[in-house]
């Protein structure tokens, strides 16, 4: 039985991320990171967003994309950020 160090070094440096990414965000919020590889936009959203179906639904191509190796340490979603903001402003004004 052997430890494999790459894969503790991996998520050693992942852990780190998401604590970085989650330094400055307020509890009942979650960062996530909208747009492609080149132009990611990080967003702290109300963590009640994620269990909307609309929101349900970027989910899931957000992990079918990315599975679950987020590069940027947090939740990454690739969608244009104009979807996203207006997907956003309908839920808030749902609330």
């Amino acid at each position: 039985m052997g430890f494999h160090l790459p894969r503790i070094v991996q998520a050693k440096r992942s852990l780190s991320n998401a604590n970085q990414a989650s330094s400055n965000v307020p509890k009942g919020y979650v960062a996530v990171y909208v747009g492609d590889e080149s132009q990611m936009k990080r967003f702290v959203i109300p963590v009640s967003h994620l269990n909307q179906p609309s929101f349900q639904e970027l989910l899931n191509q957000a992990e079918e994309e990315f599975v679950f190796d987020h590069p940027m340490g947090a939740l990454t979603i690739p969608c244009k950020e104009e979807a996203f903001l207006d997907l956003i402003s309908r839920l808030n004004a749902s609330r």
